[in-house]
C-alpha cells in the first residue's frame, strides 16, 4: 500500500457559531498551517452576528451563564492535549481552564459586589445595577495565545456581553481550537465570534466600527494610538487590561453601571 497523504485540519473563521473561510478567499501562513486571512466585511459579518448573540446571552440569568462557562471549562480539559500543542503547553492550557472556572463562578456575585443600595436624602430607593456594556471588539496579545485569548474574553463574557476577539496573528491555531470547544458548550451562536488576520488591517475597522460598544486593546501593541482615536470618534469605551491575573475589576470594565430610583410606599 502506498504511503497515504493525510487529511490536513481547515483553520476557518468562528462567526455566528459557524466556520466560515473568509470572504476573501485569502489564507495566510502560522504555525505551519494556512490560516484564514479575515477581511473588513468579515469584520462587519462578526459584529452583526455579535449583536444577535448579545441578545440571547445577556438575557440568560447570570447563574445560567456561570453554568455555560464552566461546561467551556469541561471542554477544554477534553481537548487539553490537542490544545497544548497549539499552544505554550500544558501549564499555559491548565491555567487558562482554571481561569475560565475562576470567572464563571462570578457570573452570579457580580450584582451584590458591583452593585449596591446608596443611601440618598429622600424618601427613595436608590439603586446601582451593573449590566453589560454590549459588543465588545478585543485584540487579542500575541503572548501567551491561548490564555491571553481567555484572559480578556472570560471576564467580557461573565457580565453577559457578546464579543468579537482578534486572535493572536503569529500564533492564532489555539484560537480556533478553542472556538470548535466554544460551538459545543452551550454558548449561543454570535455570543463569541473568533477572527483570524493581520491586526493592523482589522483593528481600525473594529475600532470605528459604530455598533461595537466598546474595545479591549490590550493586544493593540503599536496600534493603540490609531485605535483610540477612532473608537473616541463614536465614543467607543477603551479598555487596557492584561492577561497577568483574575479580578473582578477586569469584569467591571466590560459593565455600565445603572442607577434606579424608586419611592418608597406606604
Amino acid at each position: 500500500m502506498a504511503d497515504r497523504l493525510p487529511v490536513r485540519k481547515t483553520y476557518k473563521l468562528f462567526i455566528g457559531g459557524q466556520f466560515p473561510r473568509s470572504e476573501s478567499g485569502r489564507t495566510y501562513e502560522a504555525q505551519g498551517q494556512n490560516v484564514a486571512l479575515a477581511s473588513r466585511k468579515d469584520v462587519r459579518d462578526a459584529v452583526r452576528a455579535a449583536r444577535d448573540g448579545y441578545e440571547k446571552w445577556s438575557s440568560l440569568t447570570a447563574y445560567n451563564r456561570g453554568q455555560v462557562l464552566y461546561r467551556v471549562a469541561e471542554m477544554m480539559e477534553t481537548r487539553r492535549s490537542e490544545l497544548a500543542e497549539l499552544c505554550g503547553g500544558a501549564d499555559e492550557v491548565d491555567r487558562s481552564i482554571d481561569r475560565v472556572v475562576w470567572y464563571a463562578g462570578w457570573a452570579d456575585k457580580l450584582s451584590q459586589v458591583l452593585g449596591g443600595a446608596n443611601p440618598v436624602a429622600g424618601p427613595y430607593f436608590n439603586f446601582t445595577v451593573p449590566e453589560p456594556t454590549g459588543v465588545v471588539g478585543i485584540l487579542v496579545p500575541d503572548e501567551p495565545p491561548l490564555l491571553g485569548l481567555v484572559s480578556r474574553i472570560a471576564p467580557a463574557l461573565v457580565g453577559g456581553n457578546a464579543v468579537l476577539a482578534i486572535a493572536s496573528e503569529p500564533q492564532p491555531l489555539a484560537a480556533i481550537e478553542l472556538a470548535e470547544v466554544l460551538a459545543t458548550s452551550d454558548v449561543p451562536a454570535g455570543a463569541v465570534n473568533i477572527l483570524t488576520g493581520r491586526r493592523a488591517e482589522l483593528a481600525p475597522w473594529l475600532a470605528g466600527h459604530m455598533d461595537v460598544n466598546a474595545i479591549d486593546v490590550t493586544g493593540a501593541d503599536g496600534l493603540v494610538e490609531d485605535v483610540e482615536r477612532l473608537a473616541a470618534e463614536n465614543v467607543k469605551r477603551v479598555v487596557h487590561g492584561d492577561v497577568d491575573g483574575q479580578s473582578p475589576w477586569q469584569i467591571a470594565d466590560f459593565l455600565e453601571l445603572k442607577t434606579v430610583w424608586h419611592p418608597i410606599g406606604r
